[in-house]
């Protein structure tokens, strides 16, 4: 059965009626996991606390200069981005394939968009409370300034919510390749990590060789980062770029050719169980 199909069958206004209810169960889900709190949501603020104690003094040139800890900001953000829609909901999906619960759904009431909808949903609030922590942490302990203007919230917001969205639809298509959800970590994270350090989360881009940032180019993580350093940092920091400019319409096409993708491969694999199962 087609997602849009089970929507129809099930009526449009339930569908969505029980995919919000379904976004309560799934934060309470989320926050009883120990080690999904402490790996996902606080490792960005962790990884930031060691960054910006560790790496002090200021960076760029004359009054545009900023704290090492501002400048780390943005690559943490872009980080944690990651990790919610990517490294959280695949895993996540993966261990519930396994261990029945897609089994049970799939002959419940209910169609493929409500879960969907819990599971953006979780995403989205997660995603939301672990940037606003990092960025809290950020202001309380190493007093960053962050912006004051409408126009880099806006960007914030629009990189911010594109980023999450497809690195969830990502996440989803991502959570078929482990076989098992004893594997699913093994899998998944290895890759996060990698993508991390090639994409300007710990490394600052600009230092990296051209044929690494070439291949970092081609994947979504770049281009938040880079979104969110359009964002944070003062615009003198854009000669730093590749294209010694912040290439927003650059970042908004990259964005959106990863969501088609991540939409049709998350349609294409997504079952309430393995074909084999």
């Amino acid at each position: 059965m087609t997602t849009s199909t089970a929507a129809a069958r099930f009526g449009v206004a339930r569908t969505v009626r029980l995919g919000l209810r379904r976004i309560g169960f799934e934060l309470r889900q989320y926050f009883r996991a120990g080690d999904q709190v402490f790996f996902t949501f606080l490792f960005p603020t962790v990884m930031y606390l060691i960054f910006a104690t560790v790496f002090t003094g200021d960076v760029g040139q004359g009054a545009d200069t900023v704290s090492m800890a501002t400048y780390y900001l943005p690559g943490l953000i872009a980080g944690g981005i990651l990790l919610s829609g990517v490294q959280g909901l695949s895993i996540e999906i993966a261990v519930e394939k396994s261990d029945g619960t897609l089994k049970r759904l799939g002959s419940a009431p209910i169609s493929p968009v409500t879960y969907f909808i819990g599971k953006l949903g979780e995403v989205f609030v997660t995603a939301v409370l672990q940037i606003g922590l990092l960025m809290v942490v950020a202001v309380v302990l190493y007093d960053v300034d962050l912006p004051s203007d409408a126009e880099s919230w806006g960007r914030f917001a629009w990189v911010f919510v594109f980023g999450l969205l497809t690195c969830a639809l990502l996440g989803i298509a991502l959570s078929a390749v482990p076989r098992s959800g004893k594997t699913a970590s093994a899998v998944v994270i290895p890759v996060v990590l990698l993508l991390q350090f090639v994409s300007g989360v710990y490394i600052a881009f600009s230092t990296l060789p051209e044929w690494l940032q070439n291949v970092a180019a081609a994947f979504p993580l770049k281009w938040i980062a880079q979104g969110m350093r359009a964002a944070i940092l003062p615009d003198s920091f854009a000669s730093a770029e590749p294209a010694g400019e912040w290439q927003l319409g650059a970042i908004a096409l990259a964005l959106a050719i990863w969501l088609v993708v991540g939409l049709v491969l998350s349609r294409a694999t997504f079952r309430w169980i393995r074909r084999n199962g």
